[in-house]
């Protein structure tokens, strides 16, 4: 297959996927932009259309006053306005599109892996563990979300499945010292990338940031770089809610990056358009699907296209 084929596979699946999300808005913008001239009505209307969309008030805002500077009391097409409020999305996405990339010159790049329980933490990093290995790269992975035993399970599939080392410890056991293990294992194998699961009990913030900074002290002591990169999962479906596990994780975790799951199940995938505007930070890949091929680079074209209803080959 082509790198051209591929990427339009890519882009029917994210189009798919996020059908949910982008229909409320394109059909929003048909009904709102038919026969009408863009007055201080329509663009209330847009407006509100866009929040509600899960955009964000402030960035919302800022997108339909761009629209109208060129466009105020002129009569638009709906098509326009699509191709409009992707250039918009697109603009403020495109900063924040970079891909995960392994640092080679770190004998492991330590990666944590942090989110709320059910966010898609334990196959975003199966899905990572697979893709680094079809590249022929030693990784390993650390169960540290130790408090479920599930979580432990599904990463030991992964396990499996991908020919990775899985470093666990008993139900209930001390994420920071399995951490430690995992990283004085995979120092002695001499592998490429460690990822670090973890708990994510956000009901009781204390404990959960009380133990995410003991796993930074503990696997310090080994590297006082480590972790290299601190990875945020977050689900799609949990719409605004998501802008506060931005916040809540990057107090502590100082986050370096961020997945977006479950794209592929909701219809507020605008969500990722707010969070970019409020944090800017890098947005490495999107998942929507269970697949392994269903979690892949950020590209925000792509992303800003699909959602806004316009069709792309790019």
């Amino acid at each position: 297959m082509s790198d051209n084929e591929e990427k339009k596979g890519w882009f029917r699946r994210l189009k798919d996927g996020l059908t949910r999300s982008s229909s409320a808005i394109s059909t929003g913008i048909t009904d709102i932009f038919t026969k009408r001239k863009l007055d201080d009505d329509v663009l209330e209307e847009l407006e509100e259309l866009l929040i509600t969309s899960d955009l964000g008030v402030t960035t919302a805002a800022r997108i339909t006053a761009n629209i109208a500077k060129t466009r105020y009391n002129k009569e638009v097409e709906p098509d326009e306005i699509r191709a409009a409020l992707a250039d918009e999305i697109a603009a403020i996405l495109e900063p924040v599109a970079q891909p995960f990339e392994l640092q080679e010159t770190r004998k492991p790049h330590v990666v944590l892996v942090v989110g709320v329980n059910g966010s898609g933490k334990t196959t975003t990093i199966g899905k990572l563990a697979r893709q680094y290995r079809e590249q022929g790269k030693k990784v390993v992975l650390a169960a540290g979300d130790t408090f479920r035993a599930a979580a432990v399970e599904q990463l030991q599939i992964w396990g499996e499945r991908t020919g990775c080392d899985v470093v666990t410890t008993k139900v209930g056991g001390d994420a920071a010292g399995l951490a430690y293990s995992a990283l004085e294992k995979a120092r002695a194998e001499n592998a490429d990338l460690l990822l670090i699961d973890t708990a994510g009990r956000l009901q009781n913030k204390t404990d959960l940031m009380a133990e995410l900074e003991k796993i930074l002290r503990v696997i310090k002591k080994l590297d006082p770089d480590a972790p290299h990169s601190c990875l945020l999962v977050l689900d799609a479906t949990t719409g605004q809610n998501a802008l506060s596990q931005v916040e809540i994780f990057g107090k502590v975790g100082n986050v370096t990056g961020l997945v977006m799951t479950k794209l592929d199940g909701t219809a507020r995938g605008g969500v990722l358009v707010a969070i970019a505007d409020k944090f800017g930070l890098p947005v490495h890949a999107i998942g929507v699907g269970e697949g392994v091929e269903d979690l892949q680079p950020f590209t925000a074209k792509q992303f800003a296209d699909a959602l806004s209803g316009v069709n792309s080959n790019n």
